[in-house]
């Protein structure tokens, strides 16, 4: 499953030019998939996306480049989401598998703040003040599972896509309550859901 550039900027926080800035040369991270004519991000990728904005909102971008910069010279080459990265507001750290040790990737000294993955699911405020949604959960009835779908946005307790369900309600002509006609396992809440997720979509894609 592959992420447009609008459904990214929702799921991670990161702006639609922070996107294009961040995967301009020198990229922080170049979409996996595709970077022209479109941009196309993988599950991978939002995840990694993710916690360098959390990590963004106490630390300069330089240090994060330069913590990305360091586990190649540490021969870590594997996409950055397979990392798990802390900071202390000073630096960067790598922690290790077993969570005990940690390697301080920018050359600095601090007491040391975790970053858990559960930290960078979790909503949170960017360093711009804005709300990020909750990763797994962006809307209540709206679910991220990486091995439902390739982890797109879904129906919560469902495969049916939110986007699905946005498109027939967006002329007007079905109501959120006709829903359930067409997709049985969608109440009126869901649906209302899913078009409210959309609009945040499509409003990252008018501020490109």
């Amino acid at each position: 499953m592959t992420f447009p550039s609008e459904l990214a900027s929702v799921l991670t926080g990161a702006s639609m030019s922070q996107l294009s800035h961040w995967r301009s040369a020198p990229a922080l991270l170049a979409p996996e998939v595709a970077s022209k004519p479109k941009a196309l991000y993988s599950f991978r990728d939002i995840v990694a996306l993710r916690t360098f904005v959390r990590l963004r909102r106490e630390l300069p971008l330089q240090r994060i480049r330069t913590a990305l910069s360091t586990l190649q010279d540490y021969d870590l080459t594997d996409h950055p989401s397979s990392y798990q990265l802390v900071t202390d507001s000073k630096t960067v750290f790598l922690v290790d598998d077993e969570g005990k040790d940690m390697v301080d990737l920018v050359k600095r000294r601090g007491q040391t703040v975790l970053l858990s993955m559960a930290d960078v699911f979790a909503p949170f405020t960017n360093l711009q003040g804005q709300d990020v949604v909750d990763f797994r959960r962006p809307r209540q009835n709206i679910e991220v599972r990486e091995k439902r779908m390739g982890g797109w946005p879904t129906i919560a307790g469902t495969r049916l896509r939110y986007d699905t369900v946005a498109l027939l309600l967006s002329d007007g002509s079905v109501q959120p309550e006709e829903t359930q006609y067409y997709y049985p396992e969608v109440s009126a809440e869901a649906a209302l859901d899913a078009a409210d997720f959309d609009f945040s979509v499509q409003q990252r894609r008018q501020t490109r």
